[in-house]
C-alpha cells in the first residue's frame, strides 16, 4: 500500500475553478426564472384570448385557422357602391320588402290542459329528413289536440358508441329551447307516463307508419279515434315527413306553426352551434363575403334519377348497385340502365363542382373567392373537386376551419371502438392443408397453398367489395357511428349555409325523389333574409350553355359569358316561381311564402311607374298573396322605388373593367406561366 501524505491546512480549490461553478449556478437560475416567466406569460396570454369578449374572442378564433387554412387574396377594391360588387354580393332589390313573420294573425288559442293522449314518435333518415318531420308531427299534435312526447331520432338511438351524455333529440337539438319555445302551441314532455313506459317495453301501443303525403283526413278519421280510445298512439316516420305539404286554407295558421317550429323552437345543441359559430367567425375574420356550395352528389340521389355514367370508374358500378336495391324495393320505379347523358340534359342529374366553378367564374367571381363546401358526402372522393380547387384558391370546409379536439367536444365522451373486434384467425381448413403437405409422400408433391391472408379492400377502404359480392356488406360499429356524427356535422353546414353571403346549389332533390338539404337551406334563406343572394339554377339551361363549349371548355368567349350573366340575374327572381310550383308541393320548409311572410313596402310611396305589371316590383305577387307588415314594423318600411332605382344601377354596362376568367394565383403565374383567358368583367344588360 502507498502512502499518500496528508495536506497540511485542508485541500482549498483554486479561485477560477470556484467562480466558474458560480457563474454557472447563476447561468441555471436565470435560465430557470426565465422559463417560468415564459410560461406564466403565455398561460395569461392564453388566459386572456379564452375569456376576453368582443373583438379579442373573435380574434383568438379567428387565430386557429394559421394551422389549418392560409387564405390568399388579391389586392381588389372590395368598396360595396361598385357596380361589381353589387352584381356579385349585394342584395336582390326587388325581394327586400319580405320580412319573416310567422307569428299567429287570427284567432288562435293556447293549447288545451286536458288533451287527447301522447303521440309517441320514431324519426328515421338524414339531417333535413328529421328537420322536416319534426316540423309536421308538432303540427299533427296540435291538429289533433294530443301531447307530444319529444321525439326519437331513430339514427342516434341505433347508433352504437356515441356519447351516454346526449340521447335521441338531445343529440341534435335543444330539448329546453323546443318545448319553451312551442309552449303557446303545443304541450310538450320529455317522456311518456310510468304507465305507458310499461306499455311500450311490450309493445302494446297501437302504432302506425305514415308517409309524407299523409293527409290531415287520415289523422283526423283514423289516428284519432285510436288515440282517444288508447290514450296513446305510435307514429313511425321514414319518409321525411308525416303531413301533406298543402294544407287546406282554413289551416293557415298550422302552415306559419311549421315556420315557428323549423325557424325558432329548432335550436342547435349548444356545443353544436358553438362550433358553428366559430367556423363562421373564421370564415368572416378576412373581412370578405364568402360563398357556400353545397354539391348534392350523394350515392342515393345519383342513382335515383340514373346519374351513374357521369363517373368512369367504380363509383358507376356502385351506383347502379344502390338503384338495383332501389327498384328491389319498389323507391325507383323504372329499368336499371338509363341513359345518364339524356338525364343530365334534362336537368335531372347533380351539376358537377367544376361546371359550377365555370359558371362562377363566368359570372365574374374572382379566383381568389372564398368558396365553402357543405353536406357531408361528395360521391366520387375528393378528385371531383379537383378542378373548383383550380379555379378558386380558397376553397374550404369544416376540416379546414376546426381543429380536431374541438370535433371530440362536439361529440362528447365515446366508447373506444378501435380493435374492440379483433379479426378472425385463419380457418382451420386452411391449416390442414399446409400440415397434409408436410407429411405427404416422397416427390413430385404440388406447390405448398399460399398463406391465409384476412381480406382487406384497398381500393378506398369502403366499396371494394363490390368486385366480390353482389350484397353490400352491413354497415359495422364504426359506420354507425359515423352516420351518427355526419347529422352533427351536416347541422354545422346547414348553420354556415343559412349565413352566407351568396347560396349555390348543385341539386336540389335526395335520394327518395323529396326536396334536399340544399331545398331546405333555401327555405329558410328565403324566410330569413330573402334578399340575400341564393342562385336557384334551371340545371336544363346551364347543361345547355356548357354543352356550347364543351369542346373548349375554358375558352368562354364574351358573348357565351354575357348569356350565363343573364340567365343568373333572371333565375334569382324567377327561379322562386319556378320553387312555389316544384319544391312547395314535396315540402312546405322549401318554400314558406307568402304564409310566413309580410311585406314591408310603404304602399303610400309607391310610385305608379312601380305597381306597373313591367316593373320589378310585381315580383312579390307573383307568389301570393303577401300580407303588409303589422304597425309595430312600420320603422323599417322599404320605399317602393327603392328597388326599381337599384334595378337601373345594375343594368349598366361597365365595358371599361377588365380581367381575367381563369386566372391563377400570382405564385402560380410566376412559377407556371400559364396561358390566361380573357374574362369582360362589365356588367351586361340583363333582362329588363
Amino acid at each position: 500500500m502507498k502512502w499518500v501524505p496528508p495536506v497540511m491546512g485542508g485541500a482549498v480549490p483554486a479561485s477560477g475553478e470556484g467562480k466558474a461553478v458560480v457563474f454557472k449556478s447563476k447561468l441555471k437560475l436565470v435560465g430557470l426564472v426565465g422559463l417560468v416567466l415564459s410560461t406564466f406569460s403565455l398561460f395569461i396570454h392564453f388566459l386572456l384570448a379564452r375569456y376576453t369578449a368582443g373583438t379579442a374572442l373573435s380574434e383568438y378564433q379567428s387565430s386557429i385557422t394559421i394551422f389549418s387554412w392560409r387564405p390568399i387574396f388579391d389586392n381588389a377594391d372590395l368598396s360595396t357602391t361598385s357596380a361589381l360588387q353589387r352584381r356579385l354580393w349585394g342584395p336582390i332589390r326587388p325581394l327586400e320588402s319580405l320580412h319573416p313573420y310567422a307569428n299567429p294573425r287570427g284567432n288562435y288559442p293556447a293549447p288545451d290542459l286536458q288533451t287527447n293522449g301522447f303521440i309517441f314518435v320514431k324519426i328515421r333518415g338524414g339531417f333535413h329528413e328529421i328537420r322536416n318531420s319534426i316540423c309536421d308531427i308538432v303540427v299533427v299534435s296540435r291538429l289533433l289536440n294530443a301531447t307530444l312526447v319529444i321525439p326519437e331520432i331513430q339514427s342516434t338511438t341505433s347508433s352504437k358508441g356515441i356519447s351516454t351524455e346526449f340521447k335521441s333529440f338531445a343529440y341534435l337539438y335543444n330539448e329546453e329551447q323546443f318545448m319553451s319555445a312551442l309552449a303557446e302551441d303545443v304541450k310538450i314532455v320529455k317522456t311518456l307516463p310510468k304507465n305507458l313506459k310499461g306499455s311500450r317495453r311490450k309493445k302494446e301501443i297501437p302504432s302506425f307508419k305514415v308517409t309524407s303525403k299523409s293527409s290531415t283526413y287520415f289523422y283526423l278519421h283514423y289516428v284519432l279515434p285510436v288515440l282517444s280510445r288508447h290514450s296513446v298512439v305510435e307514429i313511425v316516420v321514414t319518409d321525411g315527413g308525416c303531413l301533406q305539404p298543402i294544407l287546406p286554407q282554413n289551416l293557415e295558421e298550422h302552415q306559419r306553426l311549421r315556420c315557428r317550429v323549423a325557424f325558432h323552437a329548432l335550436r342547435l345543441r349548444d356545443e353544436v352551434q358553438e362550433l358553428a359559430t366559430k367556423i363562421l367567425y373564421r370564415l368572416r375574420a378576412s373581412g370578405r363575403p364568402f360563398i357556400a356550395y353545397d354539391p348534392g352528389m350523394t350515392r342515393d340521389a345519383l342513382a335515383y334519377y340514373g346519374c351513374a355514367e357521369l363517373f368512369h370508374d367504380v363509383h358507376t358500378e356502385l351506383i347502379q348497385h344502390k338503384r338495383a336495391w332501389m327498384i328491389k324495393r319498389g323507391i325507383v320505379k323504372g329499368n336499371l340502365s338509363v341513359d345518364s347523358a339524356e338525364q343530365r340534359l334534362n336537368g335531372l342529374c347533380p351539376l358537377m363542382p367544376e361546371e359550377v366553378g365555370i359558371i362562377l367564374r363566368a359570372y365574374g367571381y374572382s379566383w381568389d373567392t372564398i368558396i365553402y363546401i357543405s353536406g357531408g358526402e361528395v360521391f366520387g372522393g375528393q378528385k371531383k373537386l379537383i378542378p373548383l380547387h383550380a379555379m378558386f384558391e380558397n376553397v374550404v370546409d369544416r376540416t379546414l376551419l376546426s381543429m380536431p379536439w374541438e370535433l371530440n367536444q362536439m361529440y362528447g365522451r365515446e366508447a373506444n371502438l378501435v380493435n374492440k373486434s379483433p379479426k378472425t384467425p385463419p380457418p382451420a381448413k386452411g391449416e390442414t392443408k399446409v400440415e397434409a403437405w408436410k407429411t405427404s409422400g416422397p416427390r413430385p408433391r404440388p406447390l405448398p397453398p399460399p398463406p391465409a391472408r384476412p381480406k382487406t379492400y384497398n381500393i378506398e377502404g369502403w366499396w371494394g367489395w363490390v368486385a366480390e359480392s353482389d350484397n353490400e356488406p352491413e354497415s359495422t360499429v364504426m359506420e354507425l357511428r359515423t352516420n351518427a356524427h355526419k347529422l352533427l356535422w351536416e347541422a354545422i353546414d346547414y348553420t354556415i349555409c343559412v349565413e352566407a353571403d351568396v347560396f349555390i346549389p348543385g341539386f336540389d332533390r335526395d335520394g327518395k325523389g323529396n326536396p334536399n338539404f340544399a331545398s331546405l337551406v333555401m327555405g329558410h334563406r328565403l324566410y330569413q333574409s330573402a334578399a340575400s343572394k341564393t342562385y336557384r339554377f334551371d340545371r336544363k339551361d346551364i347543361v345547355k350553355l356548357l354543352e356550347e363549349i364543351r369542346d373548349q371548355f375554358y375558352q368562354a368567349n364574351h358573348t357565351w359569358i354575357t348569356s350565363v350573366r343573364r340567365h343568373l340575374r333572371r333565375n334569382l327572381v324567377d327561379g322562386l316561381t319556378k320553387e312555389n310550383t316544384r319544391s312547395k308541393q314535396l315540402s312546405f320548409l322549401s318554400f314558406p311564402v307568402p304564409e310566413c311572410s309580410c311585406s314591408k313596402i310603404d304602399l303610400t310611396k309607391v310610385s305608379s311607374r312601380a305597381l306597373s305589371p313591367s316593373s320589378n316590383s310585381r315580383f312579390p305577387a307573383a307568389l301570393g298573396a303577401i300580407h303588409q307588415c303589422p304597425s309595430w314594423m312600420n320603422g323599417d318600411m322599404v320605399s317602393g322605388t327603392r328597388g326599381e332605382e337599384s334595378e337601373e344601377d345594375l343594368d349598366e354596362d361597365d365595358s371599361s373593367s377588365t380581367g381575367l376568367l381563369f386566372q391563377q394565383s400570382s405564385e402560380n403565374n410566376e412559377g407556371g406561366g400559364d396561358t390566361q383567358i380573357e374574362d369582360q368583367e362589365e356588367l351586361d344588360g340583363g333582362e329588363r
